[in-house]
């Protein structure tokens, strides 16, 4: 069955501040989660199945988390290494089931109930000071 990526993340990755390293282990997320973004799999699992260190993962997740893009359990609610991916982030089932997640999830936004994703806001890169730019065939 095919699903529907969020672009909010997707269409503007190359604009993150990631290592190349953690857009890749993001894309591995993702392929690991469930609709909507839970993720069900360990970190001891994540690391035994990407070929890395437990420690490796929590390396590759930091980033990821300081950004909203990966969501770590509140206090109180953490039952081992659980994460999931936040909702403007994951991937969904349908367009239909996409767009109602996203208005659930702007509104809990708005009441406070979940943090919004850190993203670098988007802007255009500047034209070359020379006009066009120098391009050669290598």
């Amino acid at each position: 069955m095919a699903n529907v990526m969020s672009p909010i993340v997707a269409e503007r990755i190359w604009a993150l501040p990631l290592s190349g390293s953690a857009v890749k282990f993001l894309q591995y997320l993702v392929s690991r989660s469930e609709f909507g973004g839970q993720l069900l799999v360990r970190q001891k699992d994540m690391a035994a199945e990407y070929g890395v260190t437990p420690q490796a993962v929590s390396g590759l997740m930091a980033p990821l988390c300081e950004l909203n893009i990966v969501l770590r359990p509140r206090s109180g609610e953490r039952n081992g290494n659980s994460y999931r991916l936040h909702p403007l982030a994951a991937k969904y089932e349908t367009p239909e089931g996409m767009e109602a997640a996203f208005h659930d999830t702007l509104a809990r936004i708005q009441a406070g109930d979940l943090p919004n994703l850190k993203l670098p806001a988007y802007s255009q890169a500047p034209p070359t000071t020379t006009g066009r730019p120098n391009l050669q065939v290598a």
